[in-house]
């Protein structure tokens, strides 16, 4: 059977374990040593995995937040407002019987308010921010 080679990236994840490990009371000096160069030479992952088999799991990562603050939440209060005054001047300057602009409310509406719910669930839209993000541009996300 094939082993999968470790990576560089592999290689300094497992030393950063083992420093925790070492910083938790796990090991001790002249082990965490040995283990990171046994880390640092491994070539392949069951290898690297070796090292690192003893050590509880590394926490998961924390999950990103959308970020409402500033131009976005700007950007999407505009998308909602506009269209609704629009309407609603439209709707007076006509006199247009019924109040039709409410369509136009209803559809922004629950566009508006699904977007702020997810922000303040921490569910990131990535399709969205990947389309709208210009070429080497950084993710609107905080960690």
């Amino acid at each position: 059977m094939n082993e999968v080679l470790a990576s560089d990236a592999e290689r300094e994840a497992a030393v950063e374990r083992l420093r925790t490990g070492a910083g938790e009371g796990r090991l001790e000096h002249e082990e965490l040593e040995r283990r990171v160069q046994a880390a640092y030479t491994a070539r392949t992952r069951t290898e690297l995995e070796a090292v690192t088999a003893d050590l509880p799991p590394p926490p998961p990562a924390p999950r990103p937040r959308v970020d409402i603050d500033g131009g976005e939440l700007r950007r999407r209060t505009a998308g909602f407002l506009v269209p609704n005054v629009v309407g609603v001047l439209v709707w007076l300057g006509t006199g247009a019987g019924s109040f039709w602009p409410g369509w136009v409310l209803l559809g922004t509406g629950i566009a508006f308010v699904v977007w702020i719910i997810r922000a303040a669930l921490g569910v990131a839209d990535d399709d969205d921010d990947e389309r709208r993000r210009l070429p080497g541009e950084r993710p609107r996300r905080v960690p």
